[in-house]
């Protein structure tokens, strides 16, 4: 029976697979995970997608068990800001599009125009991080839902369907290397064989297949399945399988980044419950708030600006708390691995793919991934068909995200130094462009948007075009021949419940105190 994996690599792609496959397949699976004592985590960004609840879960995990150990927090939405122009910013929220009469909210916003924010009429959440408040209650109930001891903890969530996808309204913050030695921990309490040791050689059989990898002090260790999780080298799938990269360059220029922890007092700064992308001249940068400090780093293109221009620029954006705050500094290579699974080894993580952590997706990837390889885990006859249905998704998934984030830079309005100008005229994923004619005509719908599942609904891409506000967009017209009278009602209610919302929720900072 094929049941021996070994996993190379920890950080948070390998000790998330190692507690996933113990949670699904207990003891009837033997895990051995090999990790370097000195190579260091990438730990780009500590931001989530929402669907990352559902891993959680799986777990057995409540929110209470974990997040008080990882310094987490939580994430409503990614705040855009001066992406259209200084000064200016607009959410991408977590939560379900309203609809009216059939058509969504945003088709009526286009039409009726309440305000200037689109996101603060059609959404609750816009509001509600503004004030710096959390979606949950002191005693745990969520936003308006009475709360009940004995129900499950999503109880009352409002949540959407995208393609067999339960969306969650909030992600997490977290601090990465934390997550990772708590899940360390619950993997090897599970059984998990851990070793603390750097891979020197990857040894091959006669196929061609990884028969072993040899460490410098525990000598060869082998198994059925080699799990690769050694982040951008690569060292199993790319370097020993020798399977090409193919890179997103053309569509994302961005290859570098510069990250900071910076410790804050953030009784006194107050908790923002989203992830902040500000725009830069040569890129964005990202402000993730958590319970202790803050996340921040500059991601940016070196055909624009230097490393160390760069590092300048984030520390002045930051402030004084920067001061004594260790840069690192960080080449990213940007697009996929031709195919993730290659013989006997699946590349999960950064050996897999990455794109920028634009709407942090970066984790989506690997719990993606864990559980499509769960779902197609292979039988002793090797079955083809596992594997090209494993790489079939892992590639939709990423090629997805990789037009979803092209579609930031193409359609953002500013355009005020060569960087930002050069982002409307690069090459275009195949057929973004004919989608964003259609949705100069009618805002994006489930049959306009990339086609297969990669975790974004049409919601997403509506509010990332009404953001940015570079292209015009015009509601349909079939609302000429339909009643704006309920979309108006739905406005006021939407205006009503947030104020209401707003004055009853506690402060985010005040409720993770709690929890803690």
């Amino acid at each position: 029976m094929l049941n021996k994996v070994v996993i190379v690599g920890g950080g948070t792609a390998g000790w998330m697979t190692a507690s996933y496959f113990k949670a699904a397949f207990g003891d009837r699976i033997d895990i051995t995970l090999v990790e370097s004592g000195t190579v260091g985590a990438v730990g780009v960004g500590e931001a989530t997608f929402s669907d990352i609840r559902h891993f959680f879960e799986f777990l057995g995990l409540k929110e209470s068990d974990w997040m008080p150990a990882c310094n987490a927090t939580y994430k409503l939405a990614v705040r855009f800001e001066n992406w259209r122009e200084p000064g200016h910013y607009f959410y991408h929220p977590f939560e379900q599009m309203r609809s009216v009469n059939g058509f969504p909210l945003t088709d009526w916003w286009l039409q009726q125009r309440p305000s200037d924010r689109f996101d603060k009429d059609c959404f609750a959440m816009a509001s509600i991080i503004d004030a710096g408040r959390s979606p949950r209650h002191l005693n745990g109930a969520l936003l308006d839902t009475p709360y009940d001891e004995s129900a499950e903890e999503m109880q009352g969530l409002t949540m959407s369907e995208h393609q067999g996808r339960t969306q969650f309204p909030y992600a997490y913050h977290f601090e990465a290397a934390l997550l990772a030695k708590y899940l360390s921990a619950y993997a090897v309490e599970r059984g998990v064989r851990h070793i603390v040791d750097d891979v020197r050689d990857v040894e091959l059989d006669e196929r061609g297949w990884i028969s072993s990898v040899r460490t410098a002090e525990h000598g060869d260790i082998t198994g059925d399945l080699y799990i690769d999780c050694t982040g951008f080298r690569g060292l199993l799938l790319n370097k020993a399988l020798e399977e090409p990269f193919l890179s997103f360059q053309e569509n994302l220029p961005n290859d570098s980044a510069i990250a900071l922890q910076v410790p804050m007092d953030m009784e006194r700064r107050g908790i923002l419950p989203c992830t902040t992308a500000t725009a830069q001249d040569a890129g964005w940068i990202w402000t993730i708030p958590l319970t202790g400090r803050v996340g921040t780093g500059y991601v940016y293109a070196r055909d624009y600006i230097s490393p160390d221009e760069a590092e300048r620029t984030l520390r002045e954006f930051v402030g004084p708390a920067a001061a004594d705050a260790e840069a690192n500094h960080i080449r990213m290579r940007i697009g996929r691995s031709r195919n993730s699974w290659v013989k006997n080894c699946v590349g999960i993580g950064l050996s897999s793919g990455f794109v920028e952590p634009l709407e942090s997706t970066g984790i989506f990837f690997i719990h993606h991934a864990i559980e499509q390889l769960v779902n197609n885990f292979p039988g002793e006859d090797w079955n083809p068909a596992h594997r090209d249905l494993y790489n079939q998704s892992v590639a939709h998934v990423m090629e997805g995200v990789r037009e979803f984030l092209t579609v930031h830079y193409a359609t953002a309005k500013r355009a005020d130094n060569q960087y930002w100008r050069d982002t409307k005229t690069r090459p275009l994923p195949e057929g973004l462009a004919e989608r964003l004619e259609k949705w100069k005509t009618q805002l994006p719908n489930t049959e306009t948007v990339y086609p297969y599942y990669h975790g974004l609904p049409p919601y997403s891409y509506m509010c990332v075009l009404l953001g940015m506000g570079g292209i015009e967009l015009n509601p349909s017209p079939a609302l000429a021949l339909s009643d704006p009278r309920a979309a108006a009602r739905e406005f006021e209610a939407i205006r009503q419940k947030t104020e209401k919302l707003v004055d009853v929720l506690p402060a985010a900072y005040d409720y993770f105190t709690r929890l803690g």
